[in-house]
């Protein structure tokens, strides 16, 4: 009864089968274990941002800012430099700015420090002076900010003393001299400004992409259900059919032809 599955064609179909299985269940496990490794990167850059009594440790031992890196507690000493603006940026659901301010450090690098939010329109007479002298300041790291990204305004044409985005990019273009690719918020604000928390690094979160993964997982485990029935199926046809063929039920022209 069953020696049609020695035939080509049914040979052709259980290699498709076997291959096609073990593959589904491969993708799938994959992509269950990217959606495993963003949860665990989400915990852990949460972790890194509420934990600000950390030791602060120097700038340099955090460089280049990755996603292992960037939240976490870090001191630089320099002197106050240029001051800029960061217009349309929201705190607790308010429209405010960012007040930007570059340390020179003693590599002669500036380090952005976000020292505080603002709120209203850009206004660079409301925006209190940075403080003189030598200074030691003490926040989260974070990576440089990618125009249009993550709410991050790409326009271009701000008044002097503006920029959209916190990034060495941008900045380079703006005052003369080398700038850190990061920058840093600071724990406790200046002058009566409200801190700005950290954020967590890109692909951390469980944004859209993670749960795309978690879709693709499902996926790919009903592909590897779906070849199995659809194995099943056709055995159950091509058995039925050779038993109505050996009752007379079926016309000898309807046979299948084995090969």
């Amino acid at each position: 009864m069953y020696r049609f599955l020695l035939t080509r064609r049914w040979w052709g179909i259980n290699v498709f089968v076997l291959l096609a299985i073990p593959f589904c269940i491969f993708m799938g496990s994959w992509q269950l274990s990217r959606f495993e490794d963003r949860v665990q990167s989400h915990h852990t850059a949460d972790e890194q941002l509420a934990d600000t009594h950390e030791k602060a440790r120097p700038l340099r031992e955090l460089l280049p800012v990755d996603q292992a890196t960037s939240g976490e507690q870090t001191t630089a000493t320099g002197h106050y430099g240029k001051q800029l603006l960061v217009p349309d940026r929201q705190l607790d659901g308010r429209d405010g700015y960012y007040v930007l301010t570059l340390l020179r450090t003693d590599g002669g690098q500036a380090l952005p420090v976000v020292r505080g939010w603002l709120p209203g329109k850009a206004d660079a007479a409301k925006a209190p002076a940075a403080p003189t002298g030598e200074v030691t300041v003490t926040g989260a790291l974070q990576a440089s900010e990618t125009p249009g990204d993550n709410g991050v305004s790409a326009q271009g044409g701000l008044p002097a003393g503006q920029t959209g985005a916190i990034s060495s990019a941008s900045l380079i273009n703006i005052v003369p001299y080398k700038v850190y690719d990061a920058w840093v918020t600071l724990d406790r604000a200046d002058a009566g400004m409200t801190a700005v928390p950290a954020t967590a690094p890109q692909n951390t979160g469980l944004d859209l992409k993670a749960f795309q993964n978690l879709g693709y997982t499902g996926e790919w485990f009903v592909f590897a259900g779906f070849v199995v029935f659809m194995w099943f199926r056709l055995l159950r046809r091509e058995v039925e059919f050779l038993r109505d063929a050996e009752m007379g039920l079926v016309a000898e022209e309807e046979q299948p032809v084995t090969v």
